[in-house]
């Protein structure tokens, strides 16, 4: 069964060697060209995606809009994302040990910023990679090497329960 990431881990892809993704730096934060009017009332926040490649030849990158799609709370209510503030990875050729990274602002109601689900579907040389997706929230903080070992435990088990529980109703198994 497919689990998601928490937010701070690395994902590798294997149809593109030396490729990994990771969702990080999932703060509170206003947004630097100011608040847009369509956010009142809402709390802003951030976070990074970053794009790395270990692999041995550059490798042509795309991390727009429409391609990330961020979920609040426990409805998984679309978050309102803040397209003019944010900045976005738009055909870069990321070179080996090299990195690019996007930088998205996005609002929600307070109440609902603990659990934050952030979907990705990255565009490699004109191809779709699979969509990936990691699990967080504001105010869980990472570490070093991404959430400490009780948090990290304690969301995915989460996760991996509810998606568990969701496939045994699909199929009618209890």
């Amino acid at each position: 069964m497919y689990e998601p990431n928490v937010v701070g881990d690395w994902h590798e892809y294997d149809e593109h060697a030396g490729l990994r993704v990771r969702v990080h730096r999932l703060e509170q934060a206003e947004p630097p060209r100011g608040r847009d009017d369509a956010a009142e009332g809402l709390t802003y926040f951030t976070l990074r995606v970053t794009v790395e490649n270990r692999g041995e030849q550059s490798l042509g990158v795309h991390l727009e809009d429409g391609q990330i799609d961020v979920r609040i709370g426990p409805d998984g209510e679309s978050a309102f994302i803040d397209w003019r503030n944010s900045q976005f990875i738009e055909g870069f050729d990321v070179y080996p040990l090299r990195r690019a990274t996007a930088v998205l602002y996005a609002a929600g109601p307070e109440a609902a910023l603990g659990q934050i689900d952030v979907q990705i579907q990255l565009r490699v040389e004109e191809e779709w990679a699979g969509r990936r997706m990691w699990v967080g929230g504001v105010g869980l903080h990472e570490g070093p090497a991404g959430a400490p070992a009780a948090v990290r435990d304690s969301l995915a088990r989460q996760v991996s329960k509810f998606l568990r529980d969701q496939a045994e109703e699909g199929t009618g198994t209890a």
